[in-house]
């Protein structure tokens, strides 16, 4: 069964790159991002590792933790880390999963067989602190990231868990966002002090609400 949004993330045990994780008791109350890379020593999720790491103080002040995956061993990811520190000037700190029997990978479905029988493809999670999936995004293997918009959605994720709030195509933190239609006109007059720009009935910008 696929995994879906909502769904509670599976947890598991694993050899890392720091030592054995349980992913739950890593996470704590955090928001978390796991991402899964087709193998090491691989030159796009080497540019990748290197930005995520790169934005370490971007994930902090968000409250998220950052986990990798490859199918490959411990010690090779040690050498690779090295190569990835040494070339994207940055220093990985966090763990990258040893994921060599695929258990990991295969709870999350990483593997697309019509894409690959045997390397993940670039899958990501958000996983919020109540420990469910929020969001999901799978990129075939020759395509990298984008951590901005990775950071970007987690701004709209905890902003959207805390208020009656969506954000609008292309919203970025600080502009105005969208109240859910589940709040009536009048109630959001009241709930949202800094003011309504209704366009249509069901259209509401508001500034927004933690700004």
């Amino acid at each position: 069964m696929s995994l879906r949004l909502g769904d509670d993330a599976p947890n598991f045990t694993a050899k890392t790159s720091i030592g054995e994780i349980n992913f739950y008791e890593y996470l704590g109350d955090s928001w978390g991002v796991l991402f899964s890379h087709p193998a090491d020593y691989t030159p796009v999720c080497t540019t990748e590792l290197g930005r995520t790491a790169l934005l370490k103080e971007e994930f902090a002040k968000r409250g998220v933790k950052v986990l990798a995956l490859s199918v490959d061993p411990v010690d090779k990811h040690h050498g690779w880390i090295n190569d990835i520190n040494e070339t994207q000037q940055c220093e990985v700190d966090f763990p990258i999963i040893a994921d060599e029997d695929r258990t990991v990978a295969g709870l999350y479905d990483m593997i697309h067989p019509n894409a690959s029988a045997t390397a993940t493809v670039r899958s990501l999670f958000i996983i919020g602190p109540d420990k469910k999936v929020k969001l999901m995004i799978t990129y075939p293997a020759s395509t990298g990231r984008n951590f901005y918009e990775v950071l970007r959605v987690i701004d709209s994720l905890q902003l959207t868990a805390n208020y009656s709030v969506a954000t609008p195509a292309n919203w970025n933190d600080g502009e105005d966002v969208i109240v859910v239609p589940a709040v009536s006109t009048e109630d959001a007059i009241a709930k949202f002090p800094k003011g309504l720009n209704i366009v249509k009935p069901y259209l509401r910008y508001t500034p927004q609400p933690n700004k």
